[in-house]
């Protein structure tokens, strides 16, 4: 893949400064917890593929609701996971780790690439390598903002996603540190998946636009 330079052009998540993480659970509830987050307000959900049937609820996520939102697929581990997800319309691939191979293949999918990294020269390898935005993972054990605006001064070319024990409190402040957006799991989604409880993930999810959007 061809490396990038300072001079290729800044990316921004498509769909908002907010990545829905939704994984586990049996995979009863995906289509009602989407449906919640995208009501909300939350338009960027990620499915990852240890949640059971994520292809058919990036599937049903992408038809219902086509280019209001934006579905990807996480945990990607290996290439062929990204054949998968292109199949069923996924249109961004999060991974925790950074692989050129799957980079490669995000690449001769159309999908956006979220690799993840967590040192400085883990960082700007996964940006040369192509990532439409980095993955500083985990985020909150990392250092939280304070981590990320220290990496972000010599690196303010990066484009970060920071995922990984960020609060639905929390991510004003990691986008204030530099971050054009905030990957938010369990702590937004809850226990929604396997419990089916959408009342309290309705007040997380309105909670965090209303504070995105300030």
């Amino acid at each position: 893949m061809t490396e990038t330079t300072d001079a290729t052009p800044r990316h921004r998540h498509q769909a908002g400064p907010a990545i829905a993480i939704l994984r586990g659970g049996t995979g009863e509830h995906v289509e009602d917890v989407v449906r919640v987050l995208v009501e909300a307000g939350v338009t960027a959900i990620e499915i990852t593929t240890n949640t059971p049937g994520w292809h058919a609820g990036i599937a049903w996520a992408v038809e219902r609701y086509g280019s209001a939102a934006s579905v990807g697929v996480g945990t990607v581990l290996e290439p062929r996971q990204l054949d998968e997800a292109a199949a069923v319309g996924a249109s961004f691939a999060v991974s925790p780790h950074t692989d050129a191979a799957i980079g490669e293949r995000a690449h001769e999918r159309g999908l956006g690439w979220y690799p993840g990294a967590a040192t400085p020269t883990e960082i700007v390898r996964a940006w040369q390598l192509g990532a439409r935005a980095v993955k500083v993972f985990p985020a909150a054990q990392l250092g939280g903002p304070a981590f990320l605006r220290q990496v972000l001064a010599p690196l303010d070319f990066v484009d970060v996603v920071p995922t990984g024990g960020i609060g639905v409190d929390d991510a004003c402040d990691y986008l204030d540190a530099g971050a054009v957006a905030v990957g938010l799991g369990s702590p937004l989604v809850g226990d929604a998946l396997t419990s089916g409880d959408l009342d309290a993930l309705r007040v997380r999810a309105e909670r965090l636009v209303a504070a995105l959007h300030r």
